[in-house]
């Protein structure tokens, strides 16, 4: 698993090579932040998780703060923000908001579309746009939020306990090739 990893993520020297990255290479190229390991990846996909909901072109940006605080792997962080796009990003916001709704009790309040383009006065259509989004407001949010904790809690959960999976899987392999060839360590 660390080695197919390792072959789709950028290396050390490729991003310290980057001018656009050299002014940061004090705090981007700390080793902990490049480093693969079940911990650094499990806080990295639970970062990239969280941060994926980040409305906005914000995501990346947030992800790579989250990771310099944290120590977690910077490159699949940032890959894991990928999950939210064009496709998935409606729906992603569509369960935040009733979840959002179920939190604050606000379980009447039907998600309503934006308001149409139909008047060729931008006053108006500007005054309904910010009344939706005012109406949408709370429950959007701590429905952003609540999802997020929930997604990057059951990322950090599943890649931890996939990763112990196949390392005891690992293990049971090599103790059955051992127990094969004698005893004698394979070379």
């Amino acid at each position: 698993m660390r080695k197919r990893l390792k072959r789709l993520l950028p290396d050390h020297q490729t991003i310290s090579a980057n001018r656009w990255l050299r002014p940061f290479a004090s705090t981007l190229l700390h080793p902990r932040l490049w480093h693969l390991n079940r911990h650094s990846a499990a806080g990295a996909v639970a970062v990239g998780l969280f941060c994926g909901l980040v409305p906005g072109p914000l995501q990346m940006l947030s992800a790579a703060l989250f990771c310099v605080a944290f120590r977690v792997n910077l490159p699949l962080a940032l890959l894991t923000t990928l999950y939210t796009n064009p496709i998935t990003i409606v729906p992603l916001y569509v369960l935040a908001f009733g979840i959002g709704s179920l939190i604050t009790g606000n379980g009447d309040i039907a998600f309503a579309p934006p308001p149409e383009l139909a008047s060729l006065n931008p006053a108006t259509w500007i005054s309904d746009l910010l009344a939706w989004t005012t109406s949408l407001g709370r429950p959007l949010f701590i429905g952003l939020v609540a999802l997020a904790a929930g997604l990057s809690i059951v990322g950090y959960l599943c890649v931890r306990w996939s990763w112990r999976y196949w390392l005891l899987r690992q293990w049971a392999q090599r103790k059955a090739r051992r127990a094969r060839t004698g005893g004698a360590a394979p070379r």
